[in-house]
């Protein structure tokens, strides 16, 4: 069955969502445009803003493609400070963003929990309840996914990377560290908690075929996941992952790729919000808005402190590294223009999958 009559009999399965994936020419075209056209119809053409923090590479996990790995010795490791953290929110205030990410390695220990408990607050009392709240920081215990809700924080993202168990262990140590279930666990206490549930997976991945990105695709819907952030595989050369090398799909490949996944998920899932991963531009100078003409709708502009940027390279090429936040903003207004979106400044931008969902309980 051709691109054309999948999207206009509007069944997606394994099958039909592995063709899309493997669309070309004329059919990626088609299945690009089908996926504008259901973004502007159920979501409109507002993009919005997550100002970024990645405020440290400081990690406890040892993923096999993390170039902030605890085994890499290569990496400089930093830690910003809570008053560095609080002036970064700050500007994301003051310039419209509406949300804030705060994103660091996985740590989990009771001082921990506490700082982020106290910067969750402290950021709620400086916008005055105005800036949303997202937060990237890996597996915890439920007590601290609460604390960390109650404290302000209403979206958390946790990336599968691979919804395949035998592949996720291929990724990760074989340790309870790096548990595939207890990944699952993670993500079911989240959205039963209340949080705005978002996850992810990379594209493009040695060892990994059209059929898994079909079945991670396949398992978001199921999962009935309010929020995604998926970006293409950017090999780090200081990671296990890297002697796999040449068996990669060429980097424009991956980008292609990434670019379908965002696309057939848009048709599959019509309502999530879709971030346009960074890792999208660090192929390609246009990633992110290229992302958006085909479905996604939230860009994180990186507002971490200009001299630890470059030091959370979690792949390598990592782009506007140099750029400060001022300029980063005004980029991004020309940028999001260009790709015929409006920003939503001020605005949370809440997933309407999440509304309905909560609705629907």
């Amino acid at each position: 069955m051709g691109v054309k009559e999948i999207l206009e009999g509007g069944k997606l399965g394994r099958e039909e969502i592995i063709s899309l994936l493997e669309a070309t020419g004329d059919e990626k075209q088609l299945l690009f445009r089908k996926a504008n056209e259901i973004k502007l119809q159920e979501i409109g053409n507002r993009v919005h803003f997550r100002g970024l923090v990645e405020f440290s590479n400081i990690c406890g996990k040892d993923c096999y493609y993390c170039g902030i790995r605890r085994s890499n010795s290569e990496v400089q490791r930093y830690n910003v400070t809570d008053e560095q953290i609080l002036d970064a929110a700050r500007f994301a205030h003051e310039n419209g963003y509406g949300s804030l990410v705060l994103q660091a390695g996985e740590l989990e220990s009771p001082a921990y929990t506490t700082r982020i408990e106290k910067l969750l607050k402290e950021i709620k009392k400086l916008s005055k309840g105005k800036l949303g709240i997202t937060l990237s920081l890996g597996e915890q215990v439920e007590e601290v996914y609460e604390r960390w809700f109650k404290a302000g924080a209403h979206r958390y993202l946790l990336r599968i990377e691979s919804s395949n168990p035998d592949l996720y262990q291929r990724y990760h140590p074989s340790d309870t560290l790096h548990d595939y279930a207890r990944r699952l666990t993670s993500l079911k206490t989240l959205q039963r908690i209340g949080y705005q549930t978002g996850t992810g997976v990379m594209i493009g991945l040695p060892f990994q075929n059209s059929g898994d990105l079909a079945d991670d695709l396949l398992f978001m819907k199921h999962f009935d996941i309010d929020m995604v952030g998926m970006g293409p595989y950017i090999e780090h050369q200081h990671t296990p992952l890297f002697q796999y090398r040449h068996e990669l799909l060429p980097i424009e490949q991956r980008f292609d790729l990434a670019l379908k996944m965002i696309a057939t998920l848009r048709i599959l899932m019509k309502d999530i919000n879709i971030a346009a991963a960074t890792a999208l531009q660090a192929i390609d100078p246009l990633g992110r808005e290229k992302a958006v003409k085909v479905g996604a709708n939230i860009i994180m502009p990186n507002i971490t402190p200009g001299k630890y940027r470059n030091d959370y390279a979690l792949y390598e090429n990592k782009p506007c590294v140099d750029e400060e936040p001022e300029e980063c903003k005004n980029c991004l207004d020309v940028r999001i223009q260009l790709a015929d979106g409006e920003i939503g400044y001020n605005e949370w931008g809440d997933s309407k999958h999440y509304q309905k969902r909560l609705a629907g309980k």
